[in-house]
């Protein structure tokens, strides 16, 4: 069995290996088994050459690294590629990691929210490998690994937050989310890119008690804007009263303007105001003229007497 040897510097061409963010350095030489492993492969390499190339050399694209293993051991130089490659069949064994931006959706979490509210908040992460060697030998499975990683931190971020902060400030969470998931899958040799928050999904009955607060408070304004109209035009028929007041043409000139208007509409019957002053006039003289007649009918009666 292999010992290893901690140490904090990174890796040489001296066998060490970088894996979770330690270097790990190989203190035991391979050992006389694995010598003769090694010595018998690269015969049966030379005795069947050429038809052995087909399973020595190895193609990765350029999106692509590997990283090989020889007899379970890391090989020196880090990962391969891109382009071709050399192995030794029986002892080498290697795995493909693709280096391409990967990204996956986060079921939706339901989620207490700090001012006690629960909602149902999903998302979509954005992840790219930054180093091969240590998402291979740091981590078992490093996609399921970061996707359980987002599911828990989206609930913990959102758990500190009020709802009004969650609807209102979603570019900041996402930045709080991505910073979180970088530190904790840099280990690993993942890069978080982005992280974006998808929906918010709020149970039915605080979306009727939001929309009727909502409706409830533009009636408000709208009263509040309706009571300011009329008090600024109350001010203004009062200046315009005074202004008439003044000049007793005015008043007439206005009739003018409000009969012309109206004939301009073409309508068939036009109300024609008159002032109440010559009306007085004719209700005066009436009641005089009642007034005689009246003491003439007394007189009358008095002489019949």
């Amino acid at each position: 069995m292999d010992h290893y040897q901690k140490q904090n510097n990174h890796p040489n061409h001296s066998g060490q290996h970088s894996a979770g963010g330690v270097s790990y350095t190989s203190t035991d030489s391979p050992g006389l088994c694995a010598f003769i492993l090694t010595l018998i492969s690269y015969l049966l390499i030379v005795a069947t050459f050429p038809f052995s190339l087909c399973l020595c050399i190895k193609v990765v694209q350029e999106y692509e690294r590997a990283v090989i293993f020889r007899l379970g051991r890391l090989l020196k130089g880090g990962a391969k590629g891109p382009g071709i490659f050399f192995i030794v069949p029986c002892i080498d064994s290697y795995r493909k990691v693709d280096l391409r931006t990967v990204s996956f959706d986060v079921p939706p979490q339901e989620v207490l929210t700090h001012d006690s509210v629960t909602v149902a908040v999903d998302g979509v992460i954005y992840f790219s490998i930054k180093d091969a060697l240590r998402v291979v030998t740091a981590v078992a499975d490093y996609s399921h690994s970061t996707r359980l990683l987002a599911a828990t931190t989206l609930r913990n971020v959102l758990g500190t937050r009020n709802l009004a902060e969650i609807l209102s400030e979603r570019e900041s969470i996402s930045a709080t989310m991505q910073s979180s998931l970088d530190d904790a899958t840099d280990p690993w040799g993942v890069k978080v890119e982005r992280v974006e928050i998808k929906d918010v999904r709020l149970p039915v009955q605080l979306q009727r008690a939001m929309a009727a607060e909502a409706e409830a408070a533009r009636e408000a304004r709208a009263k509040v804007i309706a009571a300011e109209g009329e008090q600024r035009a109350s001010r203004a028929l009062k200046e315009a009263a005074e202004v008439i007041n003044e000049s007793p043409a005015a008043l007439q000139l206005r009739y003018m303007q409000t009969l012309n208007a109206i004939s301009a509409e073409k309508n068939s019957t036009i109300i024609f105001p008159l002032p109440i002053d010559l009306l007085s006039q004719y209700m005066k003289n009436g009641n005089s003229k009642n007034g005689k007649n009246g003491k003439s009918k007394k007189d009358l009666l008095s002489d019949d007497e």
